[in-house]
């Protein structure tokens, strides 16, 4: 008699613990990471397989997406924009994302300045 109202205690409780983890909310992540990080391995890859104007393009499609849906732009984002928009020429666009970086991450202040140094006039 015990052994039986063990094992149907024992599958109650795995019952309740089986219906109470289908509750759980899977935690929302603190970034939109998308194809960033693509983007960041194909610019140190190097190998020409992309352009700095079509890793611009994807970057700025990525940025978009994640407004759009509300999602935070990851740590370094725009600064891997700004040394993309610096690779191009375009270094009033560069200085402009480095210290959007350097404003929406503090933590990277001494390393935004670091570069801002190379840019500004």
């Amino acid at each position: 008699m015990i052994v039986i109202s063990l094992r149907r205690a024992s599958l109650v409780a795995a019952l309740s613990l089986l219906a109470l983890s289908g509750c759980v909310k899977k935690p929302t992540p603190l970034y939109s990471w998308g194809n960033y990080e693509d983007q960041v391995y194909v610019y140190f890859k190097a190998d020409g397989s992309k352009s700095p104007e079509e890793q611009i393009l994807a970057l700025q499609q990525f940025e978009q997406t994640s407004r759009a849906t509300g999602s935070k732009l990851p740590p370094g984002y725009h600064a891997h924009l700004g040394l993309l928009y610096a690779s191009t020429g375009k270094e009033d666009l560069a200085i402009e994302q480095l210290q959007t970086e350097k404003a929406q991450f503090p933590e990277s202040a001494s390393y935004m300045d670091f570069l801002l140094r190379k840019y500004k006039k």
